[in-house]
């Protein structure tokens, strides 16, 4: 565990550092401006409705993890946000976007409130702030090198009376909510939580912690080929544990392993479906299809029959081990990873487009469109692209003596090393 430095140990730091540099004691206060620049527009509009533009709507249990989904999805600019106390369809979360980037009416409405997305506050990847993605973050400031961990989103917030529908994937009995609570924060597979109190009217239920899952690693919606164009991650990606223990991969080619079927994703290899199977706590092996590119992810804890079929390639998920992360580092020529744009530039070489993919804290992976597209008009254009990645229940509602909330992985403070020369200064956030 590193030593913590108190703020007034931080501020000598700084001092020592104005003595040797010319930079100001006005641009130091800058590194740790998490809020970013003056243009972000984080306010939220009590009791006014963003009319119209609607993408899509989800569930939310309050319009600061409504603002999160927003910041989080492709293409959402803004939302509006029916609270709970509203009678008319409580706890949704609409996401919204428009050609200007701004809704084209306002209008006043009880029971709702609207913000925009937080995407625009992070233009500039070497400022320090908050990253939506949870990474390692690297920055240089002339005379202060800058590592930082962010956390993804931390909901710390507990919810009375709200029942977090769906998603469950393992129950057991707790005491009381906030042991619940822990359990979910120590299963890594377990995003979020429903309890159910002493005075349920159900005798049965009572005491029952419920754990749930969502999807906290990259999937690529639709995964198809394609001439011209070349797909890849974000070098930024990371998997949901860092284990050292190295896994030993063992697929199984050409075999597949019929039935049992719990969820089908797209992934853009077989390692790639490992690191999903192995994500999803209800996956106990998959087979993967190279020329759909269609991951099947399986739950039987009891059978395991393989049987042989041409391009189909089964493999088991990992058990606290390390998995190989080539699947990330690697560009796939002939692969589109359609939709999920957040926007596109032009660059001149695939590797550009990977570096401002990485650069970008919103996105997760990437489409270059080369010469060999059948279409000029849209060579050289890099696509950056995202998913929602932070905890997300599918439905959310309203229930007597029930609480519900998060995981508190993402709360833990972010871990700072700032250095200079040979001093290396830990700094917790």
């Amino acid at each position: 565990m590193a030593e913590v430095v108190s703020l007034q140990n931080r501020n000598q730091f700084f001092q020592k550092q104005r003595e040797l540099s010319s930079v100001s004691a006005e641009e130091d206060g800058k590194l740790f401006d998490s809020g970013g620049p003056s243009a972000c527009p984080n306010g939220l509009q009590e009791n006014v409705d963003f009319s119209g533009s609607d993408i899509t709507s989800l569930f939310s249990p309050t319009v600061e993890h409504c603002q999160q989904l927003c910041t989080q999805h492709p293409a959402c600019l803004f939302f509006t946000f029916s609270r709970p106390d509203r009678d008319n369809s409580p706890f949704h979360c609409n996401l919204k976007s428009s050609s200007s980037g701004q809704p084209s009416s306002q209008i006043s409405l009880l029971g709702v409130t609207s913000g925009f997305s937080l995407k625009s506050c992070n233009p500039d990847p070497t400022k320090l702030g908050e990253d939506f993605t949870g990474r390692l973050v690297y920055a240089n400031h002339g005379f202060l090198n800058i590592l930082r961990f962010l956390p993804g989103p931390c909901f710390s917030q507990v919810f009375q009376n709200v029942d977090f529908l769906g998603a469950d994937y393992r129950a057991l009995f707790t005491p009381d909510y906030q042991e619940c609570q822990r359990v979910c924060t120590q299963d890594p597979g377990c995003q979020f939580f429903t309890f159910i109190k002493r005075e349920f009217t159900d005798q049965n239920f009572r005491f029952k912690c419920h754990l749930k899952f969502s999807w906290s690693v990259p999937r690529t919606p639709i995964v198809e080929k394609k001439a011209g164009v070349t797909s890849g991650f974000a070098q930024k990606t990371q998997q949901t544990q860092e284990l050292g223990t190295p896994c030993e991969n063992q697929f199984f080619a050409n075999t597949d392993i019929p039935g049992s079927d719990l969820e089908q994703e797209n992934s853009v290899s077989v390692e790639h479906c490992q690191v999903l199977c192995s994500a999803h706590p209800k996956c106990t092996y998959f087979s993967y299809s190279s020329n759909d590119f269609k991951c099947y992810l399986k739950n039987n804890l009891n059978n395991l029959t393989a049987t042989p079929k041409d391009g189909i390639t089964s493999g088991i998920p990992a058990h606290f081990c390390q998995l190989d992360d080539t699947w990330v580092k690697q560009s796939y020529e002939g692969v589109d990873f359609r939709g999920s744009d957040i926007r596109f530039e032009e660059m001149d070489t695939a590797e550009q487009c990977q570096s401002k993919c990485d650069e970008d804290p919103n996105c997760l992976f990437y489409t270059y469109i080369d010469e060999n597209f059948s279409d000029r008009a849209f060579w050289r254009r890099c696509y950056l692209k995202r998913v929602i990645t932070m905890p997300a229940p599918p439905k959310v509602s309203k229930l007597a003596n029930v609480v519900s909330g998060f995981s508190l992985r993402n709360c833990e403070k972010s871990l700072i090393y700032l250095t200079s020369g040979d001093e290396k200064f830990p700094v917790i956030n």
